[in-house]
């Protein structure tokens, strides 16, 4: 068994499938795996270089010899918070290139299930992070929004805010993956590492926003009716997770617990 590893990005995750089908080991004798997962005895470990000529043709393949909707669905599941994302889509894609584009309704078949269930929870995700994302204005009038999920949907999202706000300067920040969507009014955005110290600290809240967050929180607790406070549905509706990025949970119990985890 040869295993070849790549990074988590959407470019490495092509290069590896490239290398991978370019190998003419057989499929079976190949895998795809994140690099840094523990080590199998008697198997041939090799690095994926990534490049962006491999990530280009893999790309124009899906989408000459298969669709635009397959590649949609493709390019989702790589953004999947699976760490086995990679061997996944590639074994989607032997199936696809076999039996056509149809191959995307037929669930029965475990490695398309696969693909669909990642798209369905990425899917949901996203959903949610529209309507919880709060950005806040800094000191020079850019608008910082800052989010955390698990699937590394900064791009969907980015693409979600440019639409809706697209004579703004803002900074969507993914403070898990440690990258932001920059974004100009009047213009496009891009995505940018955002790891090292400068960013940590021009991230950090230099804002006299505190006025307005306090009157939000006090208008927040001031339509809530105590005798139909129900925490439980309010999970349901508005998880735990989401709420350290949220400027009405501020401060309160439940949201100072979840960040200390």
């Amino acid at each position: 068994m040869t295993i070849f590893l790549c990074g988590e990005e959407v470019e490495e995750i092509w290069c590896g499938i490239y290398d991978a089908w370019m190998s003419r080991l057989g499929h079976e004798q190949v895998r795809l795996e994140p690099a840094g997962c523990n080590l199998d005895l008697f198997c041939e470990y090799r690095q994926v270089i990534t490049t962006p000529e491999k990530a280009a043709k893999v790309t124009d393949s899906i989408r000459t010899r298969l669709s635009e909707s397959c590649y949609e669905q493709i390019y989702k599941a790589a953004l999947s918070q699976d760490p086995f994302r990679g061997d996944k889509i590639y074994r989607f894609l032997i199936l696809a290139f076999a039996l056509g584009n149809g191959v995307q309704n037929r669930l029965q078949l475990p490695a398309v299930y696969e693909i669909f269930q990642m798209n369905r929870n990425l899917t949901r995700e996203y959903d949610h992070m529209r309507g919880f994302t709060r950005f806040f204005q800094m000191q020079e009038g850019i608008l910082l929004g800052k989010i955390g999920p698990k699937n590394d949907i900064i791009t969907l999202l980015a693409a979600h805010f440019a639409d809706r706000m697209p004579q703004e300067n803002w900074i969507l920040y993914d403070c898990g993956r440690k990258k932001a969507a920059v974004h100009q009014a009047g213009r496009g955005w891009v995505l940018v590492r955002a790891d090292s110290a400068l960013w940590e600290e021009r991230l950090s809240r230099e804002t006299d926003e505190a006025v307005f967050e306090t009157l939000w929180k006090t208008f927040h607790s001031s339509i809530a009716i105590a005798q139909r406070r129900n925490p439980r549905c309010q999970m349901n509706m508005l998880p735990l997770r989401f709420r350290p990025y949220m400027v009405e949970f501020e401060g309160t119990p439940e949201n100072r617990a979840k960040i200390s985890e």
